[in-house]
């Protein structure tokens, strides 16, 4: 998995083995054999790849794009995978995602549209920075 974010994340910036072992202050084989899972790089590099492509250290070490049907996020955005519409139309906000955003049960979660984008969810107590005056009210 490692390895295959390694190099999912390099081509994803355009940049060449050669370009990034530049950018790390190592060797083109040292890049080539993390990517074959030849080898890992030391924590200290490992933080420097992170801070590289602008990714957490855990997605970069624990992500996996075929479970997710995704590629790795930015740090600061989140994938948490795909949930199931019950027949009522209620969905489970994944237990990482309500960790993350601190929803505890009870809470009230606005639900946005966009018929080309699709759809969002945003805590309630942040409507008001989104939608200043706009949006007054304790009750969806």
């Amino acid at each position: 998995m490692i390895a295959k974010n390694l190099q999912r994340l390099r081509k994803i910036s355009g940049q060449t083995q050669e370009e990034t072992a530049e950018r790390l202050g190592v060797t083109r084989q040292a890049v080539a054999k993390w990517e074959n899972g030849e080898s890992l790089p030391d924590l200290k590099c490992f933080l420097k790849i992170a801070q590289l492509y602008h990714v957490t250290l855990d997605d970069l070490v624990n992500y996996d794009e075929d479970k997710m049907c995704l590629s790795i996020p930015p740090k600061g955005k989140h994938s948490f995978g795909t949930v199931t519409v019950g027949s009522g139309g209620e969905i489970r906000i994944p237990e990482k995602a309500m960790e993350i955003f601190h929803i505890q049960p009870g809470d009230n979660i606005l639900i946005l549209g966009d018929e080309a984008s699709g759809l969002a969810m945003v805590h309630q107590k942040y409507a008001a920075e989104l939608f200043g005056n706009a949006y007054v009210g304790d009750k969806l």
